[in-house]
């Protein structure tokens, strides 16, 4: 599921278009889509009318700001010069830069077994100590879709979009629909996993009987979102003790970006997980 937004420029025909164009080819491009999105109103409010890209508005658009970070100056600027070679393609003279800023290069630190450990721990403790009866239901959900995620190897957009009906918990098989490429696949679960994920669904259904989500959001109509994932990921590692150690060298590592890499399934506390029923 796409976010939609609503483009208002002299733009905004041709840049749905074209990101209809990029999905329909397989391509989840979202993060284009937002930066189209930013560079649709920059256009609105600076009363661009000419429909071509020109140097000067591709160079005022390329500024950056004070708080921006050369990842997301590049990211916008790959949005930004992917939309001026489709106008070209369409006979509309666009601007293409030849060169990018160049992004950091993000030094990956691998997570030990004890990195991890760590991380599941503090997960497990998370009590959101709240009445709204969604937050509590989430936070048995992140204990799920973690282990998920590190036990089955998913991306996080795979495991938030997952939906009931691809989640077999009889035979042990998780189908990913429409992934990177526009690639479908089947994932086998371990037992222990297989066991977790049929306590979670049958958990599930009984709180949320009409979502079709694995892992449905605040509004069970609507699954997770990645952002969300993205966040209680930082908020659970940061907890740790070990998390204090490594953000010490990020001087001179620059940016340290925690990645889980799927090396084995391990049994992670799968059976301690007890489930709310009220």
């Amino acid at each position: 599921m796409h976010k939609v937004y609503k483009y208002n420029s002299c733009f905004s025909e041709l840049i749905t278009q074209y990101i209809s164009e990029r999905r329909n080819s397989g391509f989840m491009f979202d993060n284009p889509a937002y930066w189209l999105y930013r560079f649709d109103q920059y256009c609105l409010d600076n009363k661009i009318q000419e429909v071509s890209i020109s140097k000067k508005l591709y160079q005022e658009w390329a500024s950056i700001s004070a708080s921006e970070t050369k990842v997301t100056q590049n990211n916008r600027l790959q949005a930004l010069r992917g939309f001026s070679v489709y106008l070209n393609t369409l006979g509309i003279i666009s601007y293409i830069p030849h060169v990018l800023p160049k992004a950091e290069k993000n030094v990956p630190y691998l997570m030990e077994d004890t990195d991890i450990l760590a991380f599941f721990e503090q997960l497990d403790r998370y009590n959101p100590h709240s009445t709204v009866n969604s937050f509590n239901r989430m936070a048995t959900e992140y204990k799920v879709l973690f282990r998920v995620i590190y036990c089955c190897g998913l991306r996080n957009n795979e495991a938030c979009s997952l939906k009931i009906k691809n989640v077999d918990t009889v035979h042990g098989v998780i189908t990913i629909i429409h992934s990177k490429g526009d690639k479908d696949r089947a994932i086998c679960l371990s037992e222990d996993v297989r066991k977790l994920c049929s306590q979670y669904k049958a958990w599930l259904v009984s709180l949320c009987p009409t979502s079709e989500w694995f892992f449905p959001g605040k509004y069970p109509e609507q699954h997770i979102p990645k952002t969300s994932v993205d966040r209680k990921f930082n908020e659970f590692w940061n907890a740790t003790h070990i998390s204090a150690n490594i953000w010490d060298i990020k001087d001179q590592l620059r940016r340290i970006t925690i990645t889980i890499r799927y090396r084995r399934f391990l049994k992670l506390y799968a059976e301690k997980i007890r489930f709310h029923q009220g």
